[in-house]
């Protein structure tokens, strides 16, 4: 008999998706990831979740739909991650006419009816504070409803989720080979022991590794798959006004820039061919020099290189019949055990691509049904519009949290917050400072319940905080983290 039903090779967005899926049916699940969860492209994308206006001209109504549909699953169940916004398209003759922009936003809301959401709007951005940040020949803007989501913290709470219903999930464990048979035999090097693991079916879910593990690790045979690098840059925030905006460029591409962690402005997503080790990955010159261009032909304050503080790139795979809402495949054979290998898509239908891939294998198991839509992450047990509500409940039973802080942790972890403060009355209860707003008992917290292990899983993953940490502070949470190890 195999120890597992499941196993999976990948802690992205996309095996976090898959182990939470299948252990809440009733699979025995282990995940394995060589390094963080949401180390790679996961942490990299748009932070959107949104039904993709660019779709809409290629006419995909069926996907848009379905992606909208998703966005409002994510509200209901992901509150705190999940945040709705303004979306805020100025117009102008150069690109897509004004006509074509509020039909495509008809369509739009059509598609997201029943959301709770406002429908969009046409704006006068010269009398407007929106337009404040903005050169004057943009005279008006469509607005329109959409949501952001902080995709490296959704990554956690998904495998915290899938832990909570059985899965095992082991970080830092890196699968160097298996064996198919009647059952997968799987030899995992995990933090420095070899150990053997038998499954009676397998994921690769390694992203822009897909290729690498189909070829060296798995031995089976795959399609071919192009390797893409997505891209985008942060920069001292640019305007006051809660909303994103959305930039048609003059090669007809969407460039959004949107509010980032209070004082930044997160510009993107540039995408290109990529060629060579996903883990060594950055943006060219090039693609830097695109973005600021593309900004600055908008922002009357003009964004040059010099001004971008972070840059962030992932490398994903797609096949030649690229899918936006990405690919699963399925292998099964007579008197073989299955394969799934599930790369690329977006955020937005992660939970649904997950719930397909384990439904591929229900006639190889008797397992519970689908059920992740209805489910809240964990902490995410509030209607989405009660958000201030909860930070303002934070703030009654910790009164020494500022408004701010209060809103960075009821964002990262919603009503479960109490597991990181405890009862504490005092900020100094909570151990040592590392900058203005990170503490010892949350850094505890993270190392003892979501896999946090180095300075960067917290400061870059399951938090933004190293964009204003001082160096000084640094090196104490690594020599904090190393004592508590």
């Amino acid at each position: 008999m195999a120890d597992y039903d499941l196993a999976i090779i990948g802690g992205g967005l996309n095996g976090v998706s898959l182990a939470r899926d299948a252990a809440g049916r009733g699979l025995r699940v282990i995940l394995v990831e060589q390094g963080d969860l949401g180390g790679a492209a996961s942490s990299a994308t748009p932070r959107l979740i949104h039904g993709d206006l660019s779709v809409l001209e290629r006419r995909g109504f069926w996907r848009v739909r379905r992606a909208l549909s998703e966005r409002r699953t994510w509200l209901r169940i992901a509150p705190h991650l999940v945040r709705p916004m303004r979306f805020v398209i100025p117009a102008h003759s150069d690109e897509r006419p004004p006509w074509l922009l509020r039909a495509g936003l008809f369509v739009y809301d059509s598609l997201a009816s029943r959301s709770g959401l406002p429908g969009s709007a046409t704006l006068d951005i010269t009398h407007h504070p929106v337009g404040n940040a903005l050169k004057r020949p943009f005279g008006i803007a469509f607005e329109y409803a959409d949501c952001v989501v902080d995709d490296s913290r959704l990554v956690v709470l998904t495998a915290l989720d899938a832990t909570e219903h059985g899965a095992e999930i082991r970080t830092g464990a890196r699968c160097v080979r298996a064996d198919r048979a009647d059952i997968w035999r799987l030899a995992v090097i995990d933090r420095g022991h070899r150990r053997v693991i038998t499954t009676r079916a397998l994921a690769n879910a390694t992203g822009g590794w897909t290729s690498m593990v189909a070829d060296t690790v798995l031995r089976q045979p795959q399609p071919a798959m192009a390797a893409m690098q997505m891209s985008q840059i942060i920069v001292p925030r640019l305007f006051e006004s809660d909303n994103v905006y959305v930039f048609q460029n003059n090669d007809g591409r969407l460039i959004f820039a949107s509010p980032f962690e209070r004082d930044f402005t997160l510009i993107g997503t540039i995408t290109r061919a990529f060629t060579g080790d996903p883990a060594i990955v950055a943006i060219p010159g090039a693609d830097v020099g695109y973005l600021c261009e593309a900004a600055s032909r908008y922002f009357r304050e003009r964004v040059a290189p010099t001004d971008v503080v972070r840059t962030v790139s992932g490398v994903n795979l797609t096949p030649a019949s690229a899918r936006r809402d990405g690919t699963t495949l399925f292998h099964a054979r007579r008197r073989k055990a299955p394969l799934l290998t599930m790369f690329g898509g977006d955020v937005t239908t992660s939970r649904l691509r997950a719930e397909w891939a384990v439904t591929k294998l229900t006639p190889f198991y008797p397992m519970s049904p689908r059920w992740t839509a209805g489910a809240a992450l964990p902490g995410g047990d509030f209607a989405w519009d009660r958000f201030e509500t909860e930070v303002d409940l934070a703030r009654d039973r910790w009164r020494f949290l500022a408004e701010t802080q209060a809103q960075r942790l009821v964002a990262a972890y919603g009503s479960r917050l109490s597991a990181v403060l405890g009862e504490a009355k005092t900020r100094d209860e909570l151990g040592p400072a590392f900058g203005p707003e990170l503490t010892g008992a949350e850094v505890r917290y993270l190392m003892s319940h979501e896999w946090a292990r180095f300075p960067d899983d917290i400061l870059w993953r399951r938090s933004k905080l190293g964009l204003t940490m001082p160096a000084a502070d640094r090196d104490a949470l690594a020599a904090f983290m190393a004592n508590v190890m």
